[in-house]
């Protein structure tokens, strides 16, 4: 039997009174997802321990069975495995975004959703500006890029920007935490906090004038006027998903540098697909057209991530939070449910978010999430509709730590 995990990134959610006091799963018109309920069986996965922060790469590790305490290095060092940049043993890696300062205070944390073109240039710009031989930036896609830092310290504290919209970024700039490295080939926690802030006030000052900005505050749109770096980590160890699961040949299929990079470290093949942007305009179909073709050519396990359903709760938007889970249920598995059946083995389908975005708190939170896993020729339990609410129903009760891709893979 062959495997696809299809996760739709934050699609969980609390009730929402605009939606008739419904999240947007029960809301949402998802004959597929629905129809996979009830012919298989439902629960709830805490996807993310009580002392680790519930974001995507905790969350996606969890779900593919890994020991987040073990291996989890912040997200800037799976970045960067996908974006192809070395780390090396005296590195670290953060994620940095370019966000929106508006009056003294963050505006959001994608700067409008900048083009990637245009943040090539300022990433660019501001490495001219910025760099040294110690810091460098490195582009990504869109407001996601990577900060490396030679010898710095992971010990700080740093706030995820899309944590704090309409906050003031000043009493949120890096803070050293408890550093019990005390190494020598180390800056302290102390020096690295200084120097990543003096690199955000800085790129302030350089990114104000920039033309790619004048342009876009004259078209009415968000400029990226700061850098954000978040989520330090070193160089992780961590087994692959074969030498974890018993999996062969293993694809995933993402637009975002993260899920990638959790991809390499686990020794997955990376399926990139044209068109694919992170956002509710991605390319569903392209995503479901590769997934049946590398099931189709050998992959025994494919992890699908579509991050749509994320960043319309990150923006606070019931309605594009909807329409994002309908393309999820009618572009991308309503056409795998259908390949299905032709392929030369049976294929289970497991659906699931990675964690909670709720729209009215517009970041993530560490709430079990509902699973559907179908098996075929696998009994049913009472589930009818896959919701958060109705797979408390179901017959796999609430799983954690690597309890669910067990349950998927067995």
């Amino acid at each position: 039997m062959k495997h696809i995990v299809i996760l739709g990134d934050g699609m969980a959610d609390l009730p929402i009174r605009k939606l008739g006091s419904r999240t947007p799963l029960m809301a949402a018109r998802k004959p597929s997802m629905d129809k996979l309920a009830r012919d298989g069986r439902c629960g709830l996965l805490k996807t993310v321990p009580s002392d680790m922060p519930a974001g995507s790469a905790v969350a996606n590790m969890g779900v593919l069975g890994y020991d987040v305490h073990k291996v989890y290095e912040g997200r800037g060092v799976l970045e960067a495995a996908s974006m192809g940049i070395s780390v090396g043993d005296n590195d670290l890696a953060l994620r940095c975004n370019l966000i929106c300062v508006e009056g003294g205070k963050i505006k959001n944390h994608s700067a409008g959703y900048i083009s990637t073109e245009e943040a090539q240039e300022l990433i660019e710009f501001l490495n001219r500006g910025l760099a040294t031989d110690n810091a460098r930036f490195y582009p990504g896609v869109s407001y996601r890029h990577l900060l490396l830092v030679k010898g710095g310290n992971k010990h700080i504290d740093c706030t995820p920007p899309h944590d704090v919209p309409g906050k003031e970024f000043m009493p949120l700039l890096v803070k050293a935490a408890d550093d019990p490295e005390q190494s020598d080939s180390r800056m302290s926690a102390e020096q690295t906090a200084i120097l990543l802030n003096d690199l955000i006030l800085k790129s302030q000052k350089l990114l104000a004038a920039h033309p790619v900005n004048v342009r876009r505050v004259a078209e009415g749109k968000d400029p990226a006027n700061s850098i954000w770096p978040w989520s330090p980590g070193y160089r992780p160890e961590m087994p692959s998903f074969r030498e974890l699961c018993g999996i062969e040949k293993s694809s995933v299929i993402s637009a975002v540098d993260l899920i990638q990079g959790i991809g390499v470290y686990a020794g997955m093949d990376i399926i990139k697909v044209k068109g694919a942007t992170g956002l509710y305009d991605t390319n569903y179909e392209g995503k479901a057209e590769a997934a049946i073709d590398a099931l189709k050519k050998g992959c025994q396990f494919v992890y699908l991530h579509v991050e749509a359903s994320d960043e319309a709760g990150h923006e606070g938007d019931a309605d594009l939070k909807v329409r994002t889970i309908e393309y999820l249920d009618s572009r991308i598995i309503r056409p795998i449910v259908q390949a299905a059946g032709s392929m030369a083995e049976p294929l289970a389908i497991a659906v699931l978010p990675d964690h909670p975005t709720p729209c009215d708190v517009r970041t993530h939170t560490r709430e079990p999430v509902p699973f559907l896993i179908y098996k075929p020729g696998n009994p049913a339990d009472e589930v009818r509709v896959f919701d958060e609410i109705s797979v408390r129903k179901g017959s796999y009760g609430i799983l954690e730590g690597n309890e669910f891709i067990k349950a998927f893979l067995s």
